[in-house]
């Protein structure tokens, strides 16, 4: 097409680039923003696990402390059988006990407890007094409570209590590590590694590459700084003393109101000045951790955001507020963003396709296509724009990198395609979290447990695959 049967387009391609230009720089501000955060996370990072290395690991215990294992149980009837019998034929300790919360209308998953406690006296199934689905904290309260009750029956005190999930791999010296933590803190989390599932590698392997960095960067800088350390809701273990402190005369220290009852533990329990710590370590050549799988198709997984999101960034911000130190408000800062960035992410795609469209355009019309005006001669916008290149090849580079840590190289290069993957499903959560805050708001009501549907390894294998 000649320049002349161009002209017409002109105003078009004139307004294009403005909008270019205003929403580059409209992102390019915000992304730099949370850029500047997350490097201040990057530099404290290294300290933190220097610290780490160099604190001086708790002996053994003179005498094993006792655990009590709570699993809350609604419609797991697929997956607690297994799971019950893997963790009792795996764990690498002498006492504790697994208390398994089910419902009265949940007949099935009932029964399957029920088949294992028959082989195991270690197991015990504890009814729930209200028909299901309620929350997964109502399940810990009575978890609680029939945990409490038996110490105090037998004589035998627990040391803590030790969060799990229906479906999770339980690692061999997982209570091992836990009971040397305890000496130190009031409440210890294990990292947490998600399975990845082969055939739906990138919707499942989002959650490996995020928990990855959370787990080798975030939490360990929180620990450092002695700031409060959410609970990931498995793999945790809370000393007993801690949680009488927050049970209350109905002996419920667990908020049933609470869409993410363990996010919410790590801070109540910091402003009671009990200490938090994530503890890494290895036995065997591989990362003590929980392994287990997590959605692997886009709607389940947005659900599981949404919830995630909605309970810490929008109904936590309401219940938790602004208190604690500066350490403590910063990471509720962090925390309360992200729901911010997840949107933030599909503006800045939205920029970038306006930027791509103008190019197409004058390509298709017959103009230069090397330049945007006002945008790759902007003095300010294009260095604005190559720093942040830059540091989106930095944030690529340390996903890979942690991916590596516990998956290996194939799932370290994997990592770098799963980004805008993990974008989309970050971003349609956190549209989906306004809109269910809004609904809850709106009508004074909240959700019952939103759960979804779970899947147990069948090889114990699957514990190799962290490298730690």
């Amino acid at each position: 097409m000649t320049a002349l049967a161009a002209e017409p387009f002109l105003p078009l391609l004139a307004l294009l680039a403005v909008l270019v230009r205003e929403s580059l720089w409209l992102t390019g501000l915000l992304v730099a923003a949370n850029a500047l955060d997350d490097l201040a996370i990057d530099a404290l990072a290294p300290f933190a696990h220097l610290a780490a290395r160099l604190a001086p690991r708790p002996p053994p215990p003179a005498s094993p402390g006792r655990f009590a294992i709570l699993v809350p149980a609604w419609d797991e009837a697929a997956v607690i059988g297994p799971m019950l019998r893997a963790t009792l034929a795996r764990l690498d300790h002498p006492d504790y006990r697994i208390f398994v919360g089910v419902y009265p209308n949940d007949p099935a998953t009932a029964e399957a407890v029920a088949a294992v406690a028959r082989e195991d006296a270690r197991v015990t199934a504890v009814v729930t007094s209200r028909p299901g689905p309620t929350t997964k904290a109502d399940c810990l309260n009575h978890l609680w409570r029939a945990a409490d009750d038996e110490s105090r029956t037998s004589g035998r005190p627990f040391r803590a209590v030790v969060l799990h999930d229906a479906e999770d791999m339980v690692d061999p010296q997982e209570l091992a590590v836990l009971d040397r933590a305890l000496a130190r803190a009031d409440m210890v989390q294990l990292p947490v590694v998600p399975l990845v599932d082969p055939g739906e590698f990138l919707v499942s392997g989002h959650y490996l590459d995020e928990f990855a960095s959370a787990h080798a960067r975030d939490l360990v800088v929180r620990t450092l700084l002695r700031a409060p350390v959410p609970s990931a809701g498995v793999g945790t273990a809370i000393a007993m003393h801690a949680l009488r402190r927050l049970e209350g005369p109905a002996r419920a220290p667990f908020d049933a109101a609470s869409l993410t009852e363990d996010y919410e533990l790590g801070h109540r329990l910091h402003r009671l000045g009990f200490r938090a710590v994530l503890v890494r370590e290895r036995a065997a050549g591989r990362l003590v951790a929980v392994r287990s799988y997590f959605p692997a198709t886009l709607p389940a997984a947005v659900r599981q955001k949404a919830r995630w999101l909605r309970g810490i960034a929008l109904a936590g911000w309401d219940r938790l507020g602004w208190s604690g130190g500066p350490a403590a408000r910063w990471m509720l800062l962090r925390d309360r963003k992200t729901i911010a960035t997840a949107v933030l992410a599909l503006a800045t795609y939205a920029a970038l396709g306006a930027a791509l469209l103008w190019q197409g355009l004058a390509l298709l019309l017959g103009l230069p296509a090397g330049a945007i005006p006002g945008v790759t001669d902007d003095p300010a916008l294009a260095p604005l724009l190559a720093v942040l290149a830059l540091v989106l090849a930095w944030r690529l580079l340390l996903r890979a990198l942690f991916a590596w840590r516990v998956a290996g190289p194939v799932q370290a290069m994997l990592a770098i395609p799963r980004a805008p993957v993990g974008n989309l499903v970050n971003a349609l959560a956190a549209l989906r979290a306004f809109r269910l805050y809004a609904e809850e708001v709106r009508s004074g009501r909240g959700r019952p447990w939103e759960k979804t549907a779970h899947r147990f390894p069948e090889a114990a294998a699957a514990l190799g695959e962290a490298r730690g």
